[in-house]
C-alpha cells in the first residue's frame, strides 16, 4: 500500500503516543461507570481534548456524560470519530490474569466487557494522529469527535443524531472491538446492525385503599385486612407475562431478542404496606421497526394488565429508539483498504504468557499458543458478508443491534472490527466472563488492538480527507441510498421523540460515610 506523507505521518504520532493510549486506556478501564453514569469518563476526555487543542461542548444533547469536540484548520471536509466509554454492571474486574475485582469493589459493580475502555482510547489515538498530520501538511478541514454515554443500553446516538450532531459529516469512521465471529478484523459489507427500542416501565401504587374497596367496607385496621398488592407484584406480573410473549413471538420470525432488567424495586416503608414503586427496563434487537412496535404493543398490553391486577397505574419511558444501519461500500473499501495495508494486530510474547496464566488460574494447561487463530488474520468483507448470511433469512437485511447505525443516515459511514484478545476453547465447558474482561484491561492484551484501531481510523480519516474522489464516491452513493441524502425520499428520519433518560436509577457509583462504593453495597469483606 502505498501512503501519503500525512497517512506516514500519523502512524508515526501514534508510534510515539504508545504508552499515553495504554496509560489512558487503563485509566478508562479503571474508572469502570456505567450507562448514564460515566462522570469521571466524561470530564478525563473533556479535558484531555481541550488540552490537545479541542473547543468541547459539555452535556451535549442534554446529556450530562456526553460532549461533542471540535477542531478546524480551515475550510473543507469534516470528519468524524467517536469514544464510546461505558461498561456494564456485575462485571468489575481487576487488569489482573485471574478473577478479582477492582480494589475496594466486588464483583457487582461496572466493569468493561467490549471494551469500550479500548474502543474510546482507540478512536482518540486516531483523531489526535489525524490532528497532527493535518496541521503537519497543511490539510484543510476539520474534526469532530462526539462522546457516547450509555450504549450498551443504545442511549446516546440516536439523541445525537436527532439533534443534529453527525449533519454536516463528510464521512463518519465507526470501530468496535470484535465481538463475534465472522466479524473480526474486517468491515460490514450490506448485513449493517438493526433497530432497538428500549423503555422502562414504571408501576406506582399512589391510592392501594381503592383496589379491592367495595360500597360500606370498613377501612382496613390489621394487617390481614385487604389491600392492594403493589409495584413489586406488578413487576413479577410483567416479568411473567413478557416471558410468555416472547416465547410466543419469537421463533416466528428470525433476529428477534428482548431482554429485561429490574432498576427499582421494594419502596414499602413497612412489612404490610404494598410496594409504591418498581421499574423494569426492556431492551429489544430487531432486524426492522416494524417488529420492534409489533413486541412494544404487546408489552404495552401486559403492562397494563399488570397494573389492572395489583392495584398500580402504569408508565412508559423511552431509553432508545434506534434505527437499522445503512450500508456504504465505498466508505468500506476506504476502509478495508487501510486495514489490508496495516494487517491485523500482532500480539507478542509477554501478551501469550499473559493468557497462559490466565489458563493456569482456571486450572488448564498452558498453550503455546493461546490465542484464536481469528485475531491475527484479516476476513475481506464480502467473505464475512457471506459467512454472516449463512443463518439469515434473504428476507433479513439487518441482524444483531448497535446504534451506530443512527450515524449512517447522516453521514458515509463505515463501521469496522478489530480483534480484541480471546483465548482458544478450554478442554472442556466455556470460559467465564472474568477472562475476556481481564483480557481487556490488561495493557499486554489490549494495546495491540487500540494500536491497530487508531491506526487504521487516522490512515482512512486520511485518505478522505486528501482523496476527493473517494470522498465524492462516498457520498454519492449515500445520496442513492437515500433518496437525495438527509431529508430524501428513501431517507429514515430520527425515532428520537424523548428526552434523555438520565433521571431514571441506573447503577452507579455513590459516595457514603463508608467510603465510595456501588449502589448495591459490594466492597468485598475487609476492603
Amino acid at each position: 500500500m502505498i501512503r501519503s506523507d500525512a497517512q506516514t505521518t500519523a502512524l508515526a504520532v501514534i508510534r510515539d503516543r504508545r504508552a499515553d493510549l495504554s496509560e489512558w486506556c487503563a485509566t478508562i478501564f479503571d474508572f469502570g461507570e456505567t450507562a448514564w453514569r460515566e462522570y469521571r469518563s466524561a470530564a478525563w476526555y473533556v479535558e484531555r481534548l481541550r488540552a490537545e487543542g479541542f473547543s468541547v461542548e459539555e452535556a451535549s444533547g442534554g446529556m450530562p456524560t456526553a460532549f461533542c469536540a471540535e477542531w478546524s484548520n480551515g475550510d473543507g471536509p469534516v470528519i468524524g470519530m467517536y469514544a464510546e466509554y461505558d461498561a456494564v454492571p456485575g462485571n468489575c474486574q481487576a487488569a489482573v490474569p485471574y478473577k478479582a475485582p477492582r480494589a475496594g469493589l466486588g464483583y457487582q459493580a461496572g466493569g468493561h466487557t467490549d471494551p469500550h475502555s479500548g474502543l474510546g482510547i482507540a478512536g482518540l489515538g486516531g483523531l489526535l494522529a489525524v490532528k497532527a498530520a493535518m496541521e503537519h501538511h497543511g490539510i484543510k478541514g476539520g474534526l469532530r469527535f462526539t462522546g457516547e454515554p450509555a450504549e450498551k443500553v443504545r442511549g446516546s446516538k440516536p439523541i445525537h443524531a436527532a439533534k443534529g450532531y453527525y449533519d454536516g459529516l463528510a464521512a463518519m469512521l465507526s470501530f468496535h472491538p470484535f465481538y463475534m465471529l465472522p466479524m473480526c478484523n474486517t468491515v460490514r459489507w450490506d448485513t449493517h446492525c438493526g433497530a432497538a427500542y428500549s423503555m422502562v416501565y414504571r408501576f406506582i401504587c399512589d391510592e392501594p385503599e381503592n383496589w379491592g374497596a367495595s360500597d360500606g367496607a370498613p377501612i382496613p385496621q390489621s394487617h390481614s385486612a385487604v389491600r392492594a398488592p403493589g409495584a413489586n407484584d406488578a413487576l413479577m406480573t410483567m416479568i411473567q407475562s413478557s416471558k410468555a410473549l416472547r416465547e410466543a413471538m419469537l421463533p416466528h420470525q428470525g433476529g428477534w431478542s428482548v431482554s429485561e432488567a429490574i432498576l427499582t424495586a421494594g419502596q414499602a416503608t413497612a412489612d404490610n404496606l404494598p410496594a409504591g414503586l418498581a421499574e423494569i427496563q426492556y431492551m429489544m434487537r430487531t432486524p426492522t421497526i416494524a417488529m420492534a412496535e409489533q413486541i412494544t404493543a404487546g408489552l404495552d398490553r401486559n403492562a397494563e394488565a399488570a397494573a389492572l391486577m395489583t392495584g398500580c397505574r402504569w408508565e412508559r419511558h423511552w431509553v432508545c429508539k434506534s434505527r437499522p444501519g445503512l450500508a456504504n461500500h465505498a466508505m468500506a473499501g476506504v476502509v478495508w483498504e487501510a486495514l489490508e495495508g496495516l494487517g491485523a494486530p500482532v500480539w507478542d510474547e509477554d501478551a501469550k504468557e499473559v493468557a497462559r496464566e490466565i489458563q493456569r488460574a482456571l486450572g488448564h494447561e498452558p498453550m503455546p499458543d493461546p490465542f484464536i487463530e481469528e485475531m491475527t488474520a484479516l476476513i475481506h468483507p464480502e467473505r464475512a458478508e457471506a459467512i454472516l448470511r449463512e443463518d439469515l433469512p434473504p428476507s433479513q437485511l439487518n441482524s444483531t443491534s448497535d446504534d451506530y447505525t443512527d450515524m449512517t443516515w447522516h453521514a458515509p459511514t463505515a463501521r469496522f472490527y478489530i480483534a480484541r484478545p480471546a483465548l482458544r476453547p478450554p478442554p472442556t465447558g466455556a470460559h467465564p466472563a472474568w477472562v475476556m474482561n481481564a483480557l481487556g484491561g490488561i495493557p499486554a492484551t489490549i494495546d495491540p488492538m487500540v494500536e491497530r484501531a487508531a491506526q487504521v481510523l487516522a490512515v482512512s480519516a486520511l485518505r478522505l480527507l486528501e482523496d476527493q474522489t473517494a470522498r465524492s464516491d462516498a457520498m454519492a452513493e449515500f445520496r442513492d441510498r437515500t433518496g437525495g441524502g438527509i431529508g430524501g425520499e428513501k431517507w429514515l428520519g430520527p425515532l428520537c421523540d424523548y428526552d434523555p433518560p438520565i433521571h431514571f436509577r441506573w447503577p452507579e457509583y455513590v459516595q457514603t460515610a463508608r467510603g465510595r462504593d456501588w449502589w448495591i453495597p459490594s466492597a468485598m469483606p475487609g476492603a
